[in-house]
């Protein structure tokens, strides 16, 4: 994609960081990010939120991921992630657009991306969305530095939200910039207009039949 560029970005972030940003842009984050697999762990978040309670870390500026992981638990209770893989985002489809703004988050992303209600959260908040390499565990878990905090105990292991400092985690790609660009508006775009001259060309095909 021309016009794109690879950029190092470096938690927490600022709005202006974050609308410098393009869709196709490549970056590699270091820094203290926030990773869960879990629908739970994400309307837990939701509802501490409406109750006013404070949750494990303060992610202002920061970075959200939706990645499961494969780890250990010491005898002191530290974590070891032995490696960490991206989950489906859309399953999160129905969370992010109030978790986005609520919880002043500036990076998010997995694999699969997000619906039309959250580019527009992270249009209006200053957000993007990052896809991960398909397949690339052993790049990104190269990427993890130590775990820094464990939140939420109480619930298995790869629904925890887990605070991880990682240094130039990626190769990650914008899919969705804080401008509401988003490739996979213009896949689905592109999908479309494929059918129609697939089926002008079989109609053409017919009559001349």
């Amino acid at each position: 994609m021309s016009g794109t560029a690879t950029r190092e970005l470096k938690l927490p972030l600022s709005d202006a960081d974050v609308r410098a940003l393009k869709v196709g842009d490549i970056v590699y984050v270091s820094g203290e990010i926030h990773s869960t697999a879990g629908i739970p762990t994400h309307k837990r978040m939701l509802e501490c939120l409406a109750r006013g309670e404070a949750l494990p870390f303060d992610l202002k500026g920061g970075a959200l991921f939706h990645l499961g992981s494969y780890n250990i638990e010491d005898d002191k209770g530290g974590l070891k992630i032995l490696y960490i893989n991206p989950t489906t985002s859309t399953r999160f489809n129905d969370l992010m657009p109030q978790l986005i703004p609520a919880l002043g988050l500036r990076l998010t992303g997995g694999k699969g991306g997000l619906d039309a209600r959250s580019a527009l959260a992270m249009k209006q908040a200053g957000c993007v969305y990052l896809s991960f390499l398909g397949g690339g565990a052993p790049i990104l878990t190269d990427a993890i530095k130590r775990v820094t905090g464990i939140g939420w105990r109480d619930m298995i292991s790869h629904y925890r939200l887990v605070r991880i400092e990682v240094e130039r985690l990626g190769p990650l790609t914008v899919a969705i910039d804080a401008h509401g660009n988003s490739v996979y508006d213009d896949t689905i775009k592109a999908m479309h207009d494929n059918r129609a001259a697939i089926l002008a060309e079989l109609r053409a095909e017919r009559e001349r039949g």
